[in-house]
């Protein structure tokens, strides 16, 4: 279910749609892990861990050998829905990888990376990609001690995250990634450097990707 949202901001009428039906469906449906919900997907409630099927009444008897096309959809929705990405958004992402100089992919996944909501969960100061949207829509956040609640906002090297009235609550078993450092005494996060291939835990094909936008 796709909800959309009018709000009027200083520039007029802003259009937000999201979807607002089970998450737990979406990940069902790619085959794999979102982690849309938090520590839920971490247990043994997960539905991922419990049945394999894709969701509907009919989902154990759909399926079939996948073609090159649906491979490369598949691939796509999996990545729109990991970062909470609307399709517009992500052509424009698209059209700036193949803009860039080196390998596109790799450009394109540093992008989502480099998005505020997303650092915000790398830091662990939110349950999930949706609850740091969420904080970051209320105000909660700095980037260099500036109020920012953009979630799509694109930080840069250096750039220190801050954050106003909000009660930190690292996710337990977090494991920082290397690119990224938090000072537990003034509770600032800090982008180190851009991250690598490697340190993008997501199983994350872009290569098929770029390959579906090339068409």
């Amino acid at each position: 279910m796709i909800c959309l949202e009018l709000r009027i901001s200083d520039l007029g009428f802003i259009v937000m749609a999201h979807y607002t039906g089970p998450k737990c469906r979406l990940c069902r449906r790619e085959g794999t892990k979102l982690y849309l919900k938090g520590e839920r997907c971490e247990g043994a409630k997960c539905p991922i861990t419990r049945q394999r099927k894709l969701p509907g009444q009919h989902g154990a008897k759909r399926q079939r050998r996948p073609s090159e096309y649906s491979l490369q959809l598949r691939e796509k929705q999996k990545v729109k829905r990991i970062y909470g990405i609307l399709e517009r958004r992500f052509k424009n992402y698209i059209e700036e990888a193949k803009a860039a100089k080196g390998q596109a992919g790799i450009f394109l996944l540093q992008k989502l990376e480099r998005r505020l909501d997303n650092i915000i969960y790398r830091l662990g100061l939110g349950k999930s990609r949706a609850h740091c949207r969420q904080l970051l829509r209320q105000g909660k956040f700095t980037v260099n001690s500036q109020k920012v609640d953009i979630p799509s906002f694109e930080t840069s090297e250096g750039d220190k995250i801050g954050f106003e009235g909000h009660p930190v609550e690292i996710r337990k078993n977090l494991i920082l990634p290397d690119w990224l450092s938090w000072n537990k005494k003034s509770k600032i996060g800090t982008i180190k450097r851009l991250p690598e291939r490697k340190e993008i835990e997501q199983d994350i094909d872009e290569t098929i990707i770029m390959e579906y936008y090339s068409r």
